[in-house]
């Protein structure tokens, strides 16, 4: 465990003050408009499902063909980024996706929609992972945490900004002639084009490139960056092939998947789940919102209570813990609608107050050499089984049973195992640094 650092010269504070300024919050809007096209999809059902005559496996299953596709690209669009740099890439695939998003409005039927789904995912892989790639070619390992806790509470505040502003889209319906949710696509795709343009002006690929430092902290920034891509790492220089079969990096994929399974089923499932207690889409909205709202603040205070400890390994279980419980605990709330809200904030809290300590943690067991393929590797394999299969699942037990509760139980299973793992794989780790401070 690192301890908490009290030592922080005018030099690294201006500095740091400088980097998280200018790149964070421009990231974060960016990815909360990733997220919207995940959040949108739920909502859009409430009224294109009859559009299309839709069935519950049919609309699971041309959902999950997002998380597919994104599968398939993640890993070589991360290195792509590498080869070509983050300014350019991240553009590219913005103005991909927000373009593709805004076509989503003109599917006309059920085979339409699985082919623009699965293009919109394989537009849109690359972001995240490309992201959280290129804020550690800029962030130390001691602001981690705290800094991708920041960034990624775009994920629930895109849902509890998303919710009432996706039902307030679906009022537009037949406004010139078009139904409220084509304008829901159409309205939440083409800000993204933009964002993608402004990211040929905002970013900047790599520290020693950024002018708009002072030359004394750009050399002391490329001066820390590099002592820490210098640090001995649990996984080094390994090939495609070698990381694939790494039992890090697969460890890795399967704990983060019970927090991408999480997310990504209550973000498509969710809107659906409320309305059925008898809500109207305008309440099902704001109902929807409010626990993503308290998932928000926790995310980041549970991030930066990880950076001040100097602890990830419990902060990346715990959370997993909590998910579990919520998910176990849902089947038991019966036809009220007020237990379910708790039950599910009890997870979307999981889900989300993971991922600081999570990517913090998973940047310090790779390599320099393996960081850009082991992040996208592990977000996408996270992503597949936690979109590809588990929203599936849950479409197809829904069909079945009529119940979407049972079809959420598989969750609880797969959150817990993914706990213990970081559990015991984390503890192995510190035991063998230990040994190496011990021999040195």
């Amino acid at each position: 465990m690192t301890a908490a650092r009290t030592d922080i010269d005018p030099i690294e504070k201006a500095t740091m003050g400088k980097v998280i300024l200018r790149l964070v919050p421009f990231l974060m809007i960016c990815y909360f408009f990733a997220l919207l096209d995940r959040v949108n999809v739920g909502f859009a059902a409430l009224q294109m499902n009859k559009d299309l005559g839709l069935t519950p496996a049919m609309f699971g299953f041309g959902a999950s063909l997002f998380f597919v596709s994104y599968f398939l690209v993640e890993v070589p669009s991360n290195l792509a980024l590498q080869k070509f740099g983050a300014r350019r890439w991240i553009a590219r695939i913005m103005i991909t996706w927000g373009l593709v998003t805004a076509c989503m409005a003109f599917v006309v039927g059920p085979y339409s929609l699985y082919t623009m789904r699965f293009i919109l995912g394989a537009a849109e892989a690359g972001f995240f992972p490309g992201a959280i790639l290129y804020l550690t070619y800029w962030l130390p390992s001691e602001y981690r945490a705290r800094i991708l806790a920041t960034f990624t509470v775009s994920i629930p505040l895109a849902t509890f900004l998303g919710s009432p502003l996706s039902v307030g889209l679906l009022e537009l319906d037949g406004a010139l002639g078009l139904r409220g949710w084509q304008w829901l696509f159409i309205l939440e795709g083409l800000p993204t084009v933009f964002l993608g343009l402004a990211c040929l002006f905002v970013l900047t690929d790599r520290p020693e490139g950024a002018t708009w430092l002072t030359n004394e902290q750009r050399n002391w920034l490329t001066g820390r960056m590099a002592a820490d891509a210098a640090a001995r790492k649990p996984v080094g220089h390994l090939s495609l092939w070698q990381l694939a079969t790494n039992k890090y990096f697969l460890v890795m994929a399967l704990v983060c998947s019970g927090a991408s399974a999480t997310g990504s089923v209550l973000s498509v499932w969710q809107p659906q789940l409320l309305k059925s207690f008898g809500l109207s889409n305008l309440q099902t909205g704001f109902v929807n919102a409010i626990p993503y709202g308290i998932a928000t603040v926790l995310m980041v205070l549970w991030g930066r209570h990880s950076d001040k400890s100097g602890e990830r390994r419990w902060h990346t279980a715990i959370p997993l813990l909590l998910a579990a419980g919520g998910f176990t605990a849902l089947g038991l709330t019966g036809t009220a609608v007020a237990p379910t809200i708790v039950m599910v904030t009890f997870c979307l809290v999981g889900a989300y107050a993971f991922k600081g300590p999570f990517w913090a943690l998973s940047a310090s067991w790779l390599s320099t050499s393996t960081l850009a393929a082991g992040l996208a590797g592990i977000n996408a394999i996270s992503n597949l089984i936690g979109g590809g299969l588990m929203v599936n699942v849950v479409g197809l037990v829904k069909q079945s049973t009529g119940s979407f509760v049972l079809g959420m139980l598989p969750l609880a299973l797969l959150c817990a195992v993914a706990a213990t793992c970081v559990l015991v794989l984390g503890r192995n780790v510190a035991r063998a640094a230990d040994l190496m401070a011990v021999k040195s």
